[in-house]
């Protein structure tokens, strides 16, 4: 890219993000049908792509792209960090103002970005497109629901329920983030350290276009507890919350026990009911050492200073 190529970007320009895993057979479609978007928009684009360590040869099939494609940049992680963790690498390398960003199993049609490019007015800083119906199974699709409810409640936006991985952004935004070291990392809880001007648009979802997702159950529930216990407090709250509740049971119990004795001479309940008692508090209190251990465990990792992402290789288009 030439100089005045690198000042029209940066001036009003659109960078596209897009994390790779997997995505060996994907990827020519993929940047087939995304580079015919972008030269619809008449802007200057740029094209990265993040290779998450995949091990199926994407990052071959990637070098193969840059030689005969224009435009592009590319990372390549150093082992599997996970999407988020990926994004951030790319967003922190981005030139242009704004960015988009998108799952490179061509669910999210590149032919929407002009939609979001267009719902992003300058009273907004972050549009989400969420799918008018979602492809999924159905503990997929139930799975993704607990999340976004999770998500919620660490955004605290009117929007956080529609989040999507298909979102367009001001790159400016990344400045609130910009020193976020730690490897628990979710962009849009990121994004609301910057701006509460979100908004969300209804778009065109489709089918995985080839291979079966690699982004399951099992990961939406890491992401879930991620968010949980890295950008919220909720946890705590609620197990202080059940702590009172638990406490006043017990103090009604022994008011109870005591006016039978005191009223009517009857001994205290036997040891049925003070077995049960004990095995209530002793769950309650496990369940709370359990929650703080969680915190004390990610305290320790950030203490440690474990990086986000760590970049093997960068590789670029040549012109």
């Amino acid at each position: 890219m030439t100089a005045a190529e690198e000042q029209a970007l940066a001036a009003g320009g659109l960078t596209v993000i897009v994390p790779l895993y997997k995505s060996a057979a994907i990827l020519p479609e993929l940047l087939e049908r995304l580079e015919g978007a972008l030269r619809t928009i008449g802007r200057p684009y740029e094209i990265i792509l993040v290779n998450d360590a995949s091990p199926d040869g994407t990052w071959e099939r990637v070098q193969g792209e840059l030689a005969r494609r224009p435009r592009i940049v590319a990372l390549d992680m150093s082992r599997n960090y996970g999407q988020h963790n990926a994004l951030l690498a790319g967003i922190r390398l981005a030139r242009s103002p704004l960015i988009v960003t998108m799952d490179d199993d061509l669910q999210h049609p590149p032919e929407e970005i002009p939609r979001l490019i267009e719902a992003l007015g300058p009273e907004l800083d972050v549009v989400y497109g969420y799918p008018l119906h979602e492809e999924r199974g159905l503990s997929r699709r139930w799975a993704s629901r607990i999340t976004k409810l999770v998500l919620s409640r660490s955004m605290n936006v009117r929007v956080a329920e529609q989040v999507s991985a298909f979102r367009i952004f001001r790159t400016r935004l990344r400045e609130a983030f910009a020193t976020y070291r730690g490897p628990f990392v979710n962009i849009d809880v990121l994004l609301t350290w910057g701006t509460n001007r979100f908004a969300a648009i209804r778009v065109q979802h489709n089918r995985r276009a080839i291979g079966p997702s690699t982004y399951g159950l099992g990961p939406l529930i890491t992401l879930a507890m991620n968010l949980i216990t890295g950008f919220s407090v909720l946890p705590l709250q609620m197990t202080s919350l059940v702590g009172i509740g638990m406490g006043l049971f017990g103090f009604l119990i022994l008011i109870y026990v005591l006016g039978l004795y005191f009223v009517y001479g009857a001994p205290p309940p036997g040891f049925t009911l003070m077995a049960s008692m004990v095995a209530i508090f002793s769950g309650v209190q496990m369940l709370a050492l359990g929650i703080m251990g969680e915190y004390l465990w990610r305290m320790y990792y950030r203490i440690m200073d474990r990086p986000s992402y760590l970049v093997r290789d960068r590789s670029e288009s040549i012109e």
